[in-house]
């Protein structure tokens, strides 16, 4: 298994156990920051699923909830940097998530719901996987 820098020396137990524990924390931060923000989730939780397993998978690797869905010369620069950690800078400026994990009413594909537990990520990421 290739892991990030906070993530070496992890046994693969340890490194679940982390993930675990970070997926219920960006769960959390999700369901409140969409109420802060004014936002939803996607009509299709399945995408907040994706997102939110991969802000805990960089949060558990490099620190910092860095967005999952760009593309980075050096992940640990950016997540030093900031400007792309959830929420980014677009998002806490403008409201614009590239992610669609927080949506504004008008957003073609912005649901009702503005929670998400982990319990919930955990099983639509494992639907995910499968297909």
């Amino acid at each position: 298994m290739v892991l990030g820098n906070k993530a070496d020396g992890m046994t693969e137990e340890e490194y679940d156990a982390a993930i675990d524990k970070a997926t219920g924390a960006m769960s959390k931060f999700t369901s409140t920051y969409t109420k802060r923000s004014e936002t939803t989730l996607c009509t299709d939780k399945a995408v907040a699923a994706a997102v939110i397993k991969g802000l805990a998978k960089h949060k558990v690797e490099l620190g910092k909830p860095l967005c999952p869905c760009r593309f980075y010369e050096n992940k640990e620069e950016e997540a030093k940097k900031g400007y792309w950690n959830c929420p980014c800078v677009p998002m806490r400026e403008d409201k614009i998530c590239q992610c669609c994990l927080f949506l504004t009413p008008d957003h073609p594909f912005a649901g009702e719901d503005q929670e998400i537990s982990k319990e919930e990520v955990l099983e639509l990421a494992s639907k995910i996987k499968k297909d």
